[in-house]
């Protein structure tokens, strides 16, 4: 019989079809979609500027939950804005997330739903704290005004907070 010939294959270099391309430039597509989707929807919030109205967002500021935060409500004097915190520098209200008494929490879910209500009602003023742009926690200070008066002011006058004197007083 003669020699044996072996037949092989040939070696043809195929292109993988790994799908990680494709997967990143859609991550992409629609982190940029949703980032411009937010900006024309919600609008750029100016809190660096000394004064910037708020005009009443798509959704109604409620209650924060979750880890996202951008128009919502932490406690009577304390608010995300456009995804900045702000706190309310003109006032102090009763603590609803390390309460010291059941009072100082009844007051301060109160306050809360009276804040809510407030910047639900229309658009505000952010006004700059004379003195300091942040607190310690690093949250803007600001006053919300609107037609003129301070919303904190509302608060104080239907008994829900206090005017800011510098310090904390006790609730309880």
């Amino acid at each position: 019989m003669g020699d044996v010939l072996k037949f092989q294959k040939p070696h043809v270099q195929q292109q993988r079809s790994d799908g990680f391309g494709r997967t990143l430039l859609a991550a992409v597509v629609i982190a940029f979609s949703g980032a411009a989707a937010g900006y024309y929807l919600l609008g750029d919030i100016p809190l660096a500027k000394a004064a910037a109205t708020i005009t009443k967002p798509l959704t109604a500021y409620r209650v924060c939950s979750g880890s996202v935060r951008y128009h919502c409500v932490v406690d009577g004097d304390t608010m995300w804005i456009g995804g900045e915190k702000v706190r309310i520098a003109d006032i102090d209200t009763p603590e609803i997330s390390e309460p010291r008494c059941s009072s100082e929490l009844a007051l301060g879910n109160k306050a809360t739903a009276r804040l809510i209500e407030l910047v639900n009602e229309g658009p505000f003023e952010l006004k700059a704290w004379p003195g300091r742009d942040e607190d310690k926690y690093g949250r803007k200070l600001r006053v919300l005004v609107r037609d003129g008066r301070s919303l904190g002011d509302i608060l104080v006058s239907e008994g829900l907070a206090r005017t800011w004197t510098g310090r904390r007083q006790p609730w309880c």
